[in-house]
């Protein structure tokens, strides 16, 4: 039996994960960040992407977080998100459709344009897309 670690993911609406876990993947400011048992004590902003967890069981899930931060304790992994959702519930269309009206935003800037804003949008939805492409390559 592998070793494991307590998981929770959770939103400002709501806990999305608990549960024991072998592996967690995120991204942190600095990289990609692969958390299991016995990993020393973190605290790290996370950007916008996939969390990947390899459960107990081996069986893996993936979740998109749009930011937050990710603290690792003795046998506990927290993450808290700004928004946090099952990749299974992301809209692939809309997130598809909110990517290219960012990029035209971008492209078309006018007087009254806030930069940050589109940049923003833009990085969310491209780490929704990521995180799609994530689940099916774990699917194959």
């Amino acid at each position: 039996m592998a070793m494991t670690v307590h998981c929770d993911i959770v939103s400002a609406e709501e806990e999305i994960y608990s549960g024991l876990v072998e592996m967690l993947v995120a991204t942190g400011a600095l990289g990609d960040l692969g958390i299991g048992y016995g990993h020393a004590p973190l605290l790290t902003s996370l950007e916008p992407g996939p969390i990947r967890i390899k459960k107990q069981d081996g069986e893996e899930e993936v979740y998109y977080v749009s930011g937050g931060f990710l603290e690792v304790q003795p046998g506990t992994v927290s993450v808290l998100a700004d928004t946090a959702v099952r990749a299974g519930d992301i809209d692939e269309a809309s997130a598809l459709e909110a990517q290219k009206e960012a990029e035209q935003a971008l492209a078309n800037q006018s007087g009254d344009f806030d930069y940050g804003k589109a940049s923003a949008q833009l990085a969310a939805a491209t780490a929704q897309l990521r995180t799609l492409q994530a689940i099916r390559k774990k699917m194959g």
